[in-house]
Order: C-alpha cells, then sequence, then structure tokens
C-alpha cells in the first residue's frame, strides 16, 4: 500500500485548496481521540483524476504516517501515490521513508479496459457470451483465453492492485480488446450481471483461507449466483492445490438439489500460473472440480433508494449514535467510527459496516449543513445492503 514517514512539517494543509491539480478538499478528526484521548486519526478528502477517495493520517512512533485509505481505495494506484506526493509537498514534509516514487513507464496501460462497479451496475451492455476470471493474480491465463476467444467478452476480477496494473499494461501491449477489469469483490459483483448470460467462470488458485473459512470466495450463496448467471451448459471451474479447499468446495457442490460435477487431478492446461508450475516441480497435486447449470433463471429486480431524505444534525448524532452493533436475520448494521471535519461547523463522517454476514460492506458516510450522502459512491444495491440502508436512515433520521 503506497504510503510515507515523515517525522516533521513546516505548514499546516489548508483546506479547500488545490496543489498540482490535486484537490485537498476537507480534513476530518477521529471523533473518539477527544472521547478516548488516544493518538488521532485524520482523513484528508482528496479528489484526483475525477476521483474522490481518503488519504489516513495517523501517528506512527515517534513519527507520522500518510497512506491510502482501505474503504475508498481507487484504481489505478498511481493516483493515490500522486496525492501523497503531493501533500508531503504542500506541507514540506520532512519524509524519513516513502515507497510512492514515480517511475517512467515505457508502456503506459490503457484505461479504457478498467472499469467502476457503477459501470457494471448501471452501464454494462453486451450482446456475447460473457466469461468471468476471478483473481487472475498475474493474468497469464486470462491473456491466453481472450486472444484464443475474440468473440467472447471476458471480465476479470481481481482486488490485488499491482496485478491489476500488469494486466492493464499487456492488455495495451498485446492490443486485447474484449477484456474488462474490475476491482471488487467477486462475491458481490456476480449479483450485477444478467442471468444466463455467462459461459465460464473461472476460479484459479483462490486464497484457502483456512483459518478465516468466512471469507472464502466459495459459499452456497455464492454457487448459487453462479448457476444464475450461467447459461445451460455453462460451467464454473475451481482449480486449487489445496486439498482442503478441494475438500469444502466439493462438500458444497455436493449437497446442491441437482446437478452435475466433473473431477480432475492434476489436469494439464495449455496456460498455467508460475505459482502452479513451481507447485508441480514441487510434487503438490492440482485439484480441479467444474460445476455444470442446466437451468434457467429470471433476472433479478431491486427497487432501492440510497438518499437520505430528512435533515441530520451531526451533533445530535454523535452523542446519541449507538456503537453497538444491530444484528438482524439477513443484514447488520455496525458504526466502526466518527470523524469531525476541521472548520466546518456541525458537519463529519460516519464510517459504517453492514450488509449481508459473509459480504459485509464499508463506506463513509458524509453530512454536510445536514444533508448526508454516501462518500465517493452509493452502496450497491444488494437485498442486504438496501435492507441495511433503510434502517441505518431510519436511526440517523430519528427524530
Amino acid at each position: 500500500m503506497p504510503h510515507i514517514v515523515f517525522d516533521k512539517y513546516k505548514k499546516e494543509l489548508v483546506t479547500p485548496s488545490k496543489f498540482n491539480n490535486i484537490s485537498f478538499d476537507f480534513v476530518a478528526k477521529s471523533y473518539n481521540f477527544t472521547q478516548k484521548k488516544r493518538n488521532p486519526e485524520y482523513k484528508i478528502a482528496v479528489t484526483n483524476n475525477n476521483k474522490e477517495f481518503f488519504l489516513t493520517l495517523k501517528s506512527k512512533d515517534e513519527s507520522l504516517l500518510l497512506k491510502a485509505d482501505k474503504v475508498t481505495r481507487v484504481t489505478p494506484v498511481q493516483i493515490v501515490k500522486d496525492a501523497i506526493n503531493s501533500y508531503a509537498e504542500t506541507v514540506e514534509a520532512n519524509v524519513v521513508f516513502s515507497n510512492t516514487q514515480n517511475f517512467n513507464q515505457k508502456v503506459k496501460p490503457d484505461q479504457e479496459n478498467l472499469k467502476d462497479i457503477d459501470f457494471f451496475v448501471n452501464d454494462f451492455q453486451t450482446d456475447k457470451e460473457i466469461q468471468i476470471e476471478i483473481g487472475f493474480g498475474s493474468g497469464r491465463h486470462l491473456l491466453h483465453q481472450a486472444k484464443e476467444n475474440p468473440d467472447i467478452q471476458f471480465i476479470g476480477l481481481e482486488i490485488h492492485t499491482p496485478s491489476i496494473e500488469q494486466l492493464l499494461k499487456q492488455l495495451t501491449i498485446q492490443k486485447i480488446e474484449n477484456v474488462l477489469v474490475v476491482n471488487y469483490d467477486a462475491r458481490l459483483f456476480m449479483e450485477f450481471i444478467n442471468s444466463n448470460k455467462v459461459g465460464r467462470i473461472f476460479v484459479h488458485f483462490p486464497v484457502p483461507w483456512d483459518k478465516k473459512p468466512h471469507r472464502r470466495i466459495y459459499s452456497n450463496a455464492f454457487i448459487n449466483e453462479a448457476l444464475r448467471v450461467l447459461k445451460i451448459g455453462g460451467t464454473l471451474e475451481l482449480r486449487t492445490d489445496s486439498r482442503k479447499y478441494f475438500d469444502y468446495c466439493t462438500e458444497l457442490l455436493t449437497n446442491l438439489p441437482k446437478g452435475k460435477i466433473e473431477i480432475d487431478i492434476n489436469k494439464d492446461l495449455k496456460v498455467s500460473s508460475k505459482y502452479e508450475d513451481r507447485w508441480k516441480k514441487q510434487g503438490k497435486h492440482i485439484y480441479d472440480v467444474t460445476l455444470y447449470c442446466d437451468n434457467l433463471d429470471e433476472d433479478i429486480s431491486l427497487e432501492y433508494d440510497f438518499s437520505f431524505n430528512k435533515e441530520i444534525e451531526f451533533s445530535k448524532i454523535i452523542k446519541n449514535i449507538c456503537t453497538k452493533a444491530i444484528v438482524e436475520e439477513d443484514y447488520f448494521i455496525h458504526i466502526e467510527d466518527i470523524f469531525i471535519i476541521e472548520d466546518k461547523r456541525d458537519s463529519g463522517l460516519i464510517q459504517v459496516t453492514y450488509g449481508s454476514f459473509d459480504r459485509p460492506l464499508n463506506k463513509y458516510i458524509l453530512i454536510d449543513e445536514k444533508k448526508a450522502k454516501y462518500f465517493q459512491d452509493t452502496p450497491l444495491p444488494t437485498s442486504a445492503n438496501i435492507k441495511a440502508h433503510n434502517k441505518l436512515k431510519e436511526i440517523l433520521q430519528d427524530d
């Protein structure tokens, strides 16, 4: 994650201000600092390349650490690096460590292939068959499939930013035009693909998460979503070197009410990842399990409105809001933190986690002049998120 460490600075950051075409919009300080006497944490609102996000500033030993905010991460990562570097220049920081240096790239990745999640929610349409690869890593398999099948629309899902940038660079070098890339959790993404449109879903060498099984991509909910988007004869294809993960997924698949699966051990593919090559040299087994879809599904349609339609007094909220998690049958809400915007009266941020237990959503709610909105973008319209938002709205707008 891009960050710098500095031990002192000469100037205070003035907001709103602009430096190197980067806007510093406001600074918010953790409310718990004033309540619990801990070291303060700051959220610095930045706009760069028409993208809004936060930088986090906090104490680190005897120094200060400025880094990207995990909740509002954006791609490409260079956007964040430029913002961090501009902040350091603006305050004239004495930087003692940095991993944000800019290096000239011989090939500049084409950002047309990179899409925000909103594109798939609101604008994505295609008459082509879709194939999806979840966690494409180095991109070797996805690139091979795209070149071999130019008439298929591929979508690559990955949350590791360097992997995304590596793939984007290769798409430019190899002039591949039938791949769209999105930096998002695949467990959430599947809900925004129309039913019966996907030919194949590849899940190659996912993280097993043996100690945190709730983070695994495979679950009953994920498998059901995969079956909904797959066309008849379409496949969900797992490839893993983990026997534990293979056994876990096989148990899920064999407990479906109906379906067909195929299992292979050490099957050779036309292309393999560098890790797979290494594992084979070490004598590790590679397991494949393929699920076939044999039924049609109707498209899902959800009605939602993620606005806040009443005035909200931030000063009242921070005094009365409950930080204990609210747990309902099919969703939850947990207020994670509260931040007060400096230099603005009765304004601040509420950091909240809510939605599905298996696929929680992290968001900030910005309250300014009694008007509230989600910072950066609205939540994805999943059924759990819609229910959680409506409940949260009741809490915040309670008279």
